[in-house]
């Protein structure tokens, strides 16, 4: 077995083409410590021979990698791994990565040190700039939270949508460049929620007292609701992540 755990040859994981699960097995490697800062990977000749792919597809994961902030691949000195500090945390695949696993407590809490940033201010932008429509769609996504639950993907799609109409409603295109990373934070934090605990405390009751913030154009009423929102979501994380797997 490889030092990434691939075993002898690699197979694609579910819908993903070879090249993707590439930077996804490697990039999971290096986010859990496997690979650390600085170490020089193998060559690409090397590489690819041993995970039985075609070097153009090994090279189009290192790619991906590069991308992401990873890796740092030059002519003749090789592909080394780059320290964390240059990695795009918030990428939204690379955050699948990291939560596909047991996340590191301290980045689950700046994931929540950022949103308290964002969020609020956000919803405060949204009670003053939001549309109809806009508020149409806030309605809309927690109908379907309702109906389906979190604990459904369905209800987290809707979670998410709910959290990226808050962002659009802003009309602040700085803000809405976020939403994907945002989302992603959302969808992630809440699937390993309920991994762990699959009863957790219901928070649609947050989140409609945020829509009816933004409904009422009540913009401190908008953003002490997001940051209640997600002081208790943080609470939820924090019992979590100390409670015993459920699986």
């Amino acid at each position: 077995m490889g030092k990434d755990g691939t075993g002898c040859g690699f197979v694609a994981e579910g819908s993903l083409r070879i090249h993707q699960a590439i930077a996804r097995r490697l990039g999971t490697a290096i986010l859990t410590g496997v690979h650390k800062p600085g170490e020089l990977f193998e060559g690409e000749i090397e590489a690819s021979e041993r995970l039985r792919v075609s070097r153009t597809a090994y090279r189009e994961a290192v790619r991906i990698l590069v991308a992401k902030g990873m890796l740092e691949s030059r002519p003749k000195a090789g592909t080394r791994v780059l320290p964390r500090a240059r990695w795009n945390v918030l990428d939204p695949e690379m955050l699948g990565w990291m939560f596909a696993g047991e996340p590191d407590r301290t980045f689950i809490r700046d994931l929540f040190e950022l949103r308290g940033v964002i969020e609020p201010a956000a919803a405060e932008l949204a009670a003053r700039r939001r549309t109809d429509e806009q508020l149409a769609v806030m309605a809309q996504a927690l109908e379907e939270m309702e109906a389906k639950g979190l604990s459904d993907p369905e209800g987290r799609a809707a979670d998410r949508r709910f959290h990226h109409a808050i962002l659009v409603a802003t009309q602040n295109d700085a803000l809405v460049a976020l939403a994907s990373s945002v989302g992603a934070a959302v969808g992630w934090t809440t699937t390993f929620k309920h991994r762990r605990n699959p009863s957790p405390r219901d928070p649609l009751p947050d989140h409609k007292t945020v829509h009816q913030a933004i409904a009422s154009r009540d913009t401190a009423a908008a953003r002490n609701g997001m940051m209640e929102l997600l002081r208790r979501a943080m609470a939820d994380m924090d019992i979590a992540i100390s409670e015993p797997d459920a699986h």
